[in-house]
């Protein structure tokens, strides 16, 4: 059970979630670790529990995506996870291919796994904030290779210290629905937002939350997504990365490559330093 701790003072919660602590980790380094087996110089789980063929290692299954009448069969999974930080907590396993992600899969399979991060958010957003997000590599705070991204229901009346949408400066790639920048205060190296269009020109349509996104808009949202994916990933061949989708209208996806690390001046005056300028990146992505 997650316990919500408030700071008075500064209005901010913290989050205790103990069963955290006990996550397998597959990761670089030396050592016996129990259940893992080491290969190449990094850990793996002797069984990974997101491929196919071994669904009965995971909680009881929440969805599925399936395109082929074999029940076995599942082009894009979703369980509870085991190890959750608040009390609603699901992991979305993007395929049963073990090294493929975003980068790699075909455009229809993005497009799929965005269907179903719209499947999951219209229905868990009655019991609270949907916060859809996604952590590659080892940098990132991943714990398992295999990729996957996770939905996290955080209680309403937790303020959520979430950024409003930046405007649109330093423009990578434009489509149909969505713009891809690097906005002028980014906070990390190579940050990149992706933007409803019509919300960075100020107009506001149902809401403009991600429950609202129609199959024509995932698309251009599959297509833009693994394409700024893709540049990140020549500029940086071993980036780690995140991204979450805002719980809140005018929702952005918002991309942070971890080519850096917090010290002790951004911890302690909670200012980040980038060492990029957004202007140079966008110039950079755009090549």
């Amino acid at each position: 059970m997650a316990k919500f701790i408030p700071d008075v003072k500064s209005k901010r919660w913290v989050v205790i979630a103990s069963e955290r602590a006990v996550r397998p980790f597959e990761r670089k380094g030396k050592g016996k670790r129990e259940g893992l087996v080491f290969k190449k110089g990094y850990w793996y789980l002797r069984t990974c529990p997101f491929c196919l063929g071994n669904e009965n290692k995971t909680p009881p299954e929440i969805y599925r995506w399936k395109n082929r009448s074999d029940n076995s069969y599942w082009s894009v999974r979703v369980v509870p996870n085991r190890y959750p930080i608040t009390d609603c907590h699901e992991v979305i396993i993007h395929s049963p291919d073990h090294k493929k992600d975003i980068v790699d899969l075909s455009l229809s399979h993005v497009e799929i796994l965005l269907k179903v991060y719209r499947e999951r958010y219209r229905i868990l957003t009655k019991d609270g904030h949907v916060l859809i997000c996604n952590n590659t590599g080892a940098a990132s705070g991943a714990s398992l290779v295999h990729p996957h991204s996770q939905v996290v229901v955080i209680p309403r009346q937790i303020t959520l210290d979430v950024i409003p949408l930046e405007p649109c400066r330093n423009v990578v790639e434009e489509n149909k629905y969505f713009t891809t920048y690097c906005p002028d205060f980014s906070q990390w190296p190579y940050e990149v937002w992706i933007a409803q269009t019509a919300c960075l020109q100020g107009i506001h349509e149902d809401g403009c939350l991600f429950e609202t996104i129609t199959d024509e808009q995932i698309k251009d949202l599959a297509r833009i997504l693994q394409n700024i994916l893709r540049r990140l990933t020549k500029l940086f061949p071993s980036l780690s990365y995140n991204f979450y989708i805002s719980p809140f209208p005018c929702w952005y996806l918002r991309i942070i490559p971890r080519l850096t690390e917090r010290a002790g001046f951004e911890l302690g005056t909670g200012l980040h330093v980038n060492f990029v300028d957004p202007v140079k990146a966008a110039q950079d992505l755009r090549k």
